[in-house]
């Protein structure tokens, strides 16, 4: 899940992290009243969770109330990368003397969390790390140990930060990581942490993704998510517990597993389909939970062929069949599905589907050869 910026940099506030004075907007006279506040000259950010807002003219300085009003208005008429602007951030100016960037998030190969930091901020780390990835500095962190102040010292010397400002980085760098730490966040960033001509350090943007398998620890984080950015099919699989991603192929999978979902949709894949989804419904899954996910795929208007792939070992076939046939007689499908069931009550499962004109298979890959020649216009038999 991805927070706003401003979001983000309220958490990074309550750890220590200095931030610019601001607030959020959702009118231009809201703007105007904040930049009064902060006295005339700010910025003017939209907030949107896309990259490239500055390019795209959603990042606007106005030296005045009024001009930030109007600027305002501007952004907030914007639409970027087909996201709506529903709210700005008003902060005020700050004067930069240089731009630092400062992340961390995991390293999957080490095992390990991971501090990046480098005197090349102000643009995407990944092409910094294109680019020139020498300018960029590591330092891992021991879960059970935490960030250790040698090593916020060791990052400062190294990425050649004057040292009257090794203390406050020091201070910045362990607020970052019990931030990370505290959230369940897979990336905490800043981005840029700028010198100020006030010779300060402030935290000038904020970007931080949290783990969605964690936020049942945190309700008040998992209240913040911006439901723009995910499709409609993903919001409503989230309200019936089931793992879904849309993805752009034609045919529809519904299967209980993860692991058996990645091979379904590879053994598509190996046979010349693309898959339309992942969705696992999960073990135990109910009669409600197998229709859910079957309104779900069906509501995607590529999907021209559906394969179920149920293996019964806690799922029992009986128990997804009825879930099928309640989907049935609500969606009234006008796509072909192609049915692989094995396991517990597998039988009796096969014995209610069979009047319901579905196309049986026997093993993994006689079901997906068959959905792909029907979406390829061949007749599966």
């Amino acid at each position: 899940m991805k927070l706003h910026e401003y979001q983000s940099k309220q958490i990074f506030a309550k750890y220590g992290i200095p931030i610019p004075r601001g607030r959020v907007a959702a009118t231009p006279e809201e703007a105007k009243h904040i930049a009064e506040e902060l006295g005339g000259r700010v910025v003017v950010k939209s907030q949107v969770l896309v990259g490239g807002r500055g390019k795209a003219g959603g990042i606007r300085l106005a030296k005045t109330s009024k001009e930030a009003e109007e600027v305002a208005g501007q952004i907030l008429a914007m639409e970027i990368k087909g996201l709506p602007v529903r709210k700005v951030l008003v902060d005020e100016a700050a004067a930069i003397d240089k731009e630092i960037y400062l992340g961390i998030t995991n390293d999957r190969a080490a095992h390990k969390p991971v501090m990046m930091a480098s005197m090349a901020g102000g643009v995407e780390i990944e092409e910094v790390a294109r680019q020139t990835p020498e300018l960029i500095i590591k330092a891992h962190i021991d879960p059970l140990l935490g960030l250790r102040d040698y090593q916020s010292r060791d990052i400062a010397y190294k990425i050649d930060l004057p040292r009257d400002h090794w203390r406050v980085f020091g201070q910045i760098a362990r607020g970052l990581w019990q931030a990370y730490l505290d959230c369940d966040a897979s990336l905490a960033e800043i981005n840029p942490l700028v010198i100020t001509g006030e010779n300060k350090l402030v935290a000038l943007d904020g970007k931080m993704v949290l783990d969605d398998n964690a936020l049942f620890r945190h309700t008040d984080l998992a209240e913040m998510r911006d439901l723009d950015i995910e499709a409609p099919s993903e919001i409503e699989a989230r309200r019936y517990g089931l793992s879904f991603i849309k993805l752009d192929g034609s045919i529809g999978c519904m299967v209980n597993g993860a692991g058996l979902a990645m091979t379904t949709m590879d053994i598509i894949k190996l046979f010349g389909g693309e898959p339309a989804n992942f969705l696992d419904i999960g073990g135990g899954a109910s009669s409600e939970k197998v229709a859910a996910a079957l309104r779900i795929i069906l509501s995607d208007q590529n999907v021209k062929a559906v394969l179920f792939n149920v293996f019964g070992g806690i799922t029992r076939g009986d128990e997804v069949a009825r879930g099928i046939l309640a989907a049935l007689d609500e969606v009234k499908p006008q796509v072909p599905m192609v049915i692989r069931l094995v396991g517990t009550n597998a039988e009796e499962g096969l014995r209610m589907l069979a009047n319901a004109k579905m196309i049986t298979a026997e093993t993994l890959a006689d079901a997906a050869k068959k959905s792909v020649a029907i979406v390829k216009g061949g007749a599966a038999q």
